[in-house]
């Protein structure tokens, strides 16, 4: 029993010895860093400007000296304590600003590769959590702005820091800030805020050190991050992010771009925590934050977290999910759509709360799902065949009519540019996989954006089409047209429109089957991913000869009346699937529509713009039917 004792005393001992040396090594760092930042508030062209703050800087110096005396033995602990000496012989002289910058920068860091202490947090910090915090905290002093004047900051002897000083930001790290946040600083009335959890603490450092960086900088930010893999290489992890200032980014790629990407990192730290594109548990946070937001009365962040939590959540993990359940993925793109719909029309909170529970039962059917045990040979064959001919057909008819009416006009000569058009087409999609899986990932928004613009392109481009065809279709002498008019009507200029038509219409579908095969790929059974797509090549292929076949035997107007038709359906289709993909990337609004069918594959969503757009080009089809006729009936 004695021994038992005496050991866990022992371990006592040792842990209270632990945090003591712990405690000064952050509290020598959080001196240094303060210093470096502060001193030229103190002195400047070696005479004292604020002699209180010159005072502060000699007792920092000092109390720095004292405290690395105190820390165990090492080799190193030599060295550092005539750093502090220089150091503090450089504040006696009156020394530069800059000179002093050097000297304690260089010196904190020294005494962190001595005596290594937490330098991260655990987690990606909550953004959000850390408004509400400062807000609660923080604003009464240093005000809801971050600018220092708060309503109390009149009150006090030492005026509150300003975040939004710019020059001095750019030597902060969110570390830096944290130290302050932990341990408060002596003299002033920055108290300790070492009773919140840490989690918090982290919150609200990197709260505090966005003010000042602008929500324009945060956005350019965003794209230089996401643009240039070698900044992961740079900033790959929590750690280096929490210690990184602007000021030292600054010197491998100068200020403004620094400032972006701070900017941008310190709003969305998650960003460099490295994971697999898409998560439920990030959507399920994102949809936490957003009812958070909604209910605080901010309703421009709560749907910006909405449309996040679906861009880089759910979306991500679509084509998987729909290779599983299809059902159940529409079920969820709709409740989510929904979901955004009634922050949009400023829904009672408690009914978007429900909507939140309801997401949640759908996130976790979808876990179910996706879940490895799920997985197996033959839906995997299944899921393959069906995205690739789901996909490929409607490229296909496109592609496939063109061919055809270009044989009927005897043009042989403009055929090569529809086949570069869809073989282009088909090698920027073998690029696009490379790029997308070892560069850079493509981001849920480029993924709807290409999907809703390509798809509007080509509907409205068929929609001319359609109407033309049909126009022919009506005439009674189509050889002498042919004749006269074709050699006319394909110059170069419209060959190279095909080649772009092609083009648009085989990309837009190779784009979105490259996603969903790339989710099949990272699931195993690649050998029958391959049957499968080889099997839809296959019937794809039969279905294309069957086309070419037996649009050589149709009479001309029949040919196309055909082909007019087939155009008009497939305008309306591509109409509501590219309204459908621009509202899931958060650029037009939803409005759901009650008891609305979803048949994805027709373009049929049940929202008004969706359908609305559907039925506008529907109108425009059928009026431009009926004036063919009657320029016919004229003729």
């Amino acid at each position: 029993m004695l021994a038992i004792l005496g050991a866990v005393f022992c371990t006592l001992g040792a842990s209270a010895i632990a945090q003591a040396e712990t405690a000064d090594v952050q509290t020598a760092w959080r001196l240094l860093d303060y210093m470096a930042v502060d001193y030229g508030g103190a002195v400047s062209g070696g005479r004292i400007k604020n002699a209180s703050e010159y005072a502060e800087m000699t007792e920092f110096a000092a109390s720095v000296s004292a405290r690395l005396a105190t820390l165990p033995p090492t080799p190193e602990r030599a060295r550092l304590l005539e750093g502090a000496t220089r150091l503090q012989a450089v504040v006696a002289a009156k020394g530069s600003p800059s000179q002093v910058a050097d000297l304690a920068h260089g010196l904190a860091a020294d005494l962190l590769k001595a005596y290594p202490v937490p330098l991260a947090p655990a987690k990606a910090p909550d953004f959000a959590r850390g408004a509400t915090l400062f807000a609660q905290n923080c604003a009464s002093c240093h005000g809801a702005a971050g600018d220092g004047h708060g309503p109390n900051a009149a009150k006090l002897a030492t005026p509150p820091i300003a975040f939004t000083d710019l020059t001095r930001a750019r030597q902060r790290s969110p570390f830096a800030l944290y130290q302050v946040i932990d341990q408060g600083i002596d003299g002033t009335a920055m108290q300790s805020f070492s009773s919140l959890p840490s989690d918090d603490r982290w919150a609200l450092a990197f709260y505090a050190g966005h003010f000042a960086f602008s929500d324009a900088a945060a956005k350019e930010g965003e794209r230089l991050w996401k643009a240039d893999p070698s900044l992961r290489q740079r900033i790959p992890d929590l750690t280096a992010l929490a210690g990184l200032t602007p000021e030292t980014l600054a010197k491998s790629m100068g200020p403004e771009q620094a400032d972006a990407i701070i900017a941008y990192l310190r709003r969305h730290p998650e960003a460099v925590v490295q994971q697999a594109p898409g998560s439920l548990d990030v959507a399920r946070g994102k949809l936490a934050q957003s009812l958070a937001a909604y209910r605080a009365g901010n309703r421009h962040a709560a749907q910006e977290l909405a449309l996040s939590a679906y861009l880089d959540g759910f979306e991500p993990l679509e084509p998987m999910l729909t290779a599983r359940d299809a059902t159940l993925m529409g079920h969820i793109e709709s409740a989510m759509g929904e979901f955004r719909a009634s922050l949009q029309q400023g829904r009672p909170a408690d009914e978007v709360a429900t909507r939140v529970q309801v997401l949640g039962g759908l996130f976790d059917d979808a876990e179910a799902a996706m879940s490895p045990d799920a997985a197996s040979s033959a839906s995997t064959f299944v899921g393959a065949l069906t995205i690739l001919l789901r996909e490929g057909l409607e490229a296909l008819l496109i592609v496939v009519a063109m061919i055809a009416f270009l044989r009927k006009a005897e043009r042989p000569e403009v055929l090569p540019y529809v086949h570069a058009g869809w073989i282009g087409a088909l090698a920027a999609g073998a690029l696009t996989w490379a790029v997308a899986t070892y560069a850079i990932g493509i981001s849920g928004a480029s993924r709807e954006l290409t999907e809703g613009f390509g798809s509007l392109f080509a509907a409205v481009v068929l929609l001319s089409v359609g109407i033309w065809m049909h126009g022919k279709a009506q005439a009674d002498q189509w050889q002498r047209y042919i004749r006269e008019k074709m050699s006319r009507a394909l110059s170069r200029q419209s060959a190279w429109f095909l080649f772009g038509l092609a083009f648009v219409v085989v990309y837009r579908e190779v784009f979105e089957t490259i996603l969903f095969y790339a989710a099949l790929w990272t699931q195993g059974n690649g050998g029958m991913m391959l049957a499968g797509a080889g099997t839809a090549i296959l019937l794809l292929g039969l279905i294309a000869w069957a086309m070419l076949r037996y649009s050589r035997d149709l009479p001309i107007a029949k040919f196309f009346a055909y082909s007019a038709w087939l155009m008009a359906i497939l305008t309306v289709v591509l109409a509501g699937k590219g309204v459908a993909a621009l509202q899931e990337a958060g650029i037009i609004d939803i409005a759901p529509f009650a008891g609305g069918i979803r048949v994805s594959m027709l373009g049929i969503f049940p929202t008004l713009q969706s359908m609305g757009a559907q039925l506008l080009m529907l109108v425009a089809v059928g009026g431009g039917f009926v004036l063919n006729r009657r320029r016919a009936a004229a003729a």
